[in-house]
């Protein structure tokens, strides 16, 4: 690995990370000088993010021409990721069934961490239901939504707006030529950016690593191994099965990513490679209207990892709790799961939130998320990468059933990389 190499650098800074906060346990200077690192690079990240996807979002539909081809292309994209998701959810209960993380554990032995954050969220969320979440999408002011950060209500006016754009024909090319420049201008920013993601790895994992120990995975270290075997085996068998399917190059696509594959890791946040990762797969060989459409949405809809993970929690607090769940109830989970993984994508904290919601619905303890808080940005790592393996999967999947993967760019992509 090359020491100037960006993967190299965001190695070095999870390490030392992982070793200063180490020597520094429950040390508030730790906190003090190095969360404002990891909080800059996070902010930096997320200033650029909805830029990006509204541009994107608007030229890959523009570009498209008509609402029959949009509709095809979504229809076809939001199948597969129903398809994917949920069997996500269903080899997530059959783990937990199997592994049992929850069994044996002594609930007073266990540390909690404060969720009332997380649920003010829920309750907000709760008092609307499902229905007001799912007329959210549509956002009375796209200003508003694009100031708060509601991907789902941005995705949804920009695919208005680029739909728009493009009846006018000729007349919308001006509108276009903006909206290139400003993707153009916003992709150089992030290339700043990336100058510093090291130093904000660095202070991400220094601080949560200094903040909890790593003494506090050893409780709960049968619920990690769970999550982690079972994400490995998603992410070689399930991947590397649909990879042979449709005849896309699993190990050298992860060789080609490896860089944002281990900024997510090392972050614990998929928002922090979207960018680049539009880049990559564009110049990987597919489409940029297909890139533009399918990896912003599979963002909120295409989230692999996340809802595998909240799968195995669900069943792992049942167990904690010595509550039986017969098959009737787990079919209700996977149909909870099935809407909510989805249904508030766009909220902070999201995956907290939705086993939230969830364990509500299914008569779970809500108080059981407290166990699991503590270690979240933990699960969060790998979960958060195979997110981002199975969204990049799912765009050359889209590009190559439309008939539109480049080849060609793909061989000469490897070959400069």
């Amino acid at each position: 690995m090359k020491i100037k190499s960006l993967a190299f650098q965001i190695f070095l800074g999870l390490v030392c990370g992982i070793v200063v906060g180490a020597i520094f346990y429950q040390k508030p200077g730790v906190v003090t000088y190095l969360k404002p690192l990891g909080d800059l690079f996070i902010r930096l990240i997320r200033m650029v993010i909805v830029p990006i996807v509204l541009a994107s979002i608007v030229l890959g539909v523009a570009s498209l021409g008509n609402v029959k081809k949009v509709g095809k292309l979504g229809v076809k994209t939001i199948f597969y990721f129903e398809v994917i998701t949920t069997f996500a959810i269903v080899l997530g209960l059959l783990w937990a069934n199997f592994f049992q993380p929850g069994a044996g554990l002594n609930l007073q032995e266990l540390g909690k961490a404060d969720i009332s954050s997380y649920l003010a969220s829920t309750q907000a969320i709760e008092s609307g239901g499902y229905m007001k979440t799912l007329l959210n999408i549509v956002p009375l002011n796209p200003i508003d939504a694009m100031a708060k950060g509601d991907m789902l209500a941005v995705i949804f006016f920009s695919i208005m707006l680029g739909l728009g754009i493009a009846a006018l024909g000729e007349k919308g090319e001006p509108i276009l030529a903006f909206f290139r420049n400003l993707s153009g201008a916003m992709f150089h920013i992030v290339h700043y950016v990336l100058r510093v993601a090291p130093f904000g790895v660095f202070g991400l994992i220094g601080v949560t690593v200094s903040r909890f120990g790593l003494a506090s995975l050893i409780p709960l270290g049968k619920l990690l191994l769970c999550v982690y075997s079972a994400m490995f085996f998603f992410a070689i068998v399930v991947f590397g099965t649909i990879c042979k399917m449709f005849k896309i190059h699993y190990i050298e696509l992860l060789k080609f990513i490896k860089a944002e594959i281990l900024l997510v890791f090392s972050t614990a946040s998929s928002e922090t490679v979207l960018p680049q990762l539009m880049e990559k797969l564009e110049k990987y060989g597919c489409p940029k209207s297909t890139v533009s459409f399918v990896l912003p949405i599979g963002y909120s809809f295409n989230l692999d990892g996340s809802t595998l993970y909240q799968s195995i929690a669900s069943i792992f607090v049942a167990q904690l709790y010595g509550i039986d769940m017969p098959l009737s109830a787990q079919i209700s989970l996977v149909l909870v799961l099935m809407v909510t993984s989805k249904g508030i994508a766009g909220v902070s904290g999201m995956a907290l939130v939705v086993l939230l919601v969830t364990f509500g619905s299914v008569g779970l303890p809500v108080e059981g998320v407290a166990f699991i808080a503590g270690i979240d940005f933990f699960l969060n790592m790998g979960r958060a990468v195979v997110n981002v393996i199975g969204n990049s999967i799912a765009t050359i999947l889209i590009a190559k059933w439309e008939n539109q993967f480049d080849d060609s760019k793909r061989l000469i992509a490897i070959a400069e990389e």
